[in-house]
């Protein structure tokens, strides 16, 4: 055995052997039918963004999704390089397309064409609409939920109080709300301002596809303690001092503003101020302090004033009085003579009451005597 493996013949044989086996193995791996199913791949390649082409500047476009995914096939070094690079294009063409719906398919550019390319979805249906801008008022909002309990929400304002409003025609005619929502922690009782965002609602509340022209605006917030204006009623206490008579008691302010909680506030029909008529003792202004009824914080006018107008009796009588003594009294007149009956020539003018002249005369004469 040795001598024929030192045969150089047998060598050769063993090598030519060797070489037909590398020969066939190698032709077999190069061969059309294996190279086809070794070669040949298919990937997906997703969230591809899609551009459309249309006139952007009059017309509005819905309905295009954003993205799409891509489906490649084809010989595996180029399913391999398109995929790695991404350096292709999705897009739809509307330049020629009127207003309206349309059915559109995608198209594609930068891949090769021994690819075979497909899409998720492969048409789209779009809208073409006029482009439409319209302003609308901006309505700040807060949950009141968040304020505290005794405190109301008083208003609210957005700067700026308006904003334009950019998208489709059908778009700005389904409008019914632009909200600026305020958000806040639990417990607010003090005036605050916020930045907010603008959100453009429809009537079933859902938000609308379109452009905002500020996309926010600053909300001032103005959170008070709950009020009411409430008249004022005056409650006397006391009494008067002898030889006082209280004429009229007029009150100043007659309404004031009540701070507090609500459900006492809103219980509440008057605010009572007491009035100690033993310290009313001319007439003058007077200022008596308001008392806060129990839940109540405060009051716009801590102090009511009252203006009196009495009369003393008192000093009435001592000057009838001090006349009466001091008057001198007048001396009484002699008792006048009784004038004879007139005659039946006399009582014609005394029925005229023109009393005779020689009878005045006598009697002045006797008033003098």
């Amino acid at each position: 055995m040795d001598k024929m493996m030192d045969s150089p013949w047998v060598l050769r044989i063993i090598a030519l052997f060797l070489a037909l086996l590398l020969f066939f193995s190698v032709r077999t791996e190069l061969s059309p039918a294996n190279k086809t199913i070794t070669s040949e791949q298919t990937e997906v390649i997703r969230d591809v963004p899609v551009d459309v082409f249309y006139d952007d500047k009059n017309l509005i476009v819905t309905g295009i999704p954003k993205t799409v995914d891509v489906t490649i096939k084809g010989p595996m070094p180029l399913v391999i390089q398109t995929k790695a690079t991404k350096d292709f294009s999705v897009f739809v063409d509307l330049s020629k397309l009127l207003i309206g719906e349309h059915n559109v398919k995608l198209q594609y550019e930068n891949i090769s064409d021994k690819l075979q390319v497909s899409f998720d979805p492969a048409t789209v249906k779009v809208n073409i609409e006029e482009k439409v801008t319209q302003e609308f008022r901006v309505d700040p909002e807060l949950n009141t939920r968040l304020i505290e309990e005794g405190y109301v929400l008083n208003g609210m304002t957005a700067n700026p109080a308006t904003v334009y409003i950019t998208g489709a025609k059908s778009a700005i005619e389904n409008i019914s709300y632009v909200k600026a929502t305020v958000t806040g922690e639990q417990g607010l009782k003090e005036p605050f301002s916020q930045v907010a965002a603008v959100k453009v609602l429809d009537r079933d509340l859902n938000k609308l596809d379109v452009t905002i022209q500020p996309e926010t605006v600053k909300v001032q917030v103005d959170i008070g303690a709950y009020s009411r204006e409430l008249p004022v009623v005056l409650k006397e206490i006391g009494k008067t001092a002898d030889g006082i008579t209280v004429n009229q008691l007029t009150i100043s302010p007659t309404k004031v503003r009540v701070y507090g909680r609500k459900s006492i506030i809103d219980s509440l029909t008057a605010i009572p101020v007491e009035v100690d008529l033993s310290n009313i003792t001319e007439s003058k202004t007077y200022e008596f302090d308001v008392k806060l009824p129990e839940g109540v914080t405060k009051v716009s006018d801590s102090k009511i004033k009252v203006k009196a107008d009495i009369m003393k009796v008192e000093q009435e009588k001592t000057t009838t009085t001090t006349t009466t003594t001091t008057t001198t009294p007048t001396p009484t007149p002699d008792p006048k003579p009784t004038p004879p009956p007139p005659s039946e020539e006399t009582s014609t003018p005394s029925e005229h009451n023109t009393p005779p002249p020689d009878k005045t005369e006598e009697v002045e004469e006797d008033i003098d005597s």
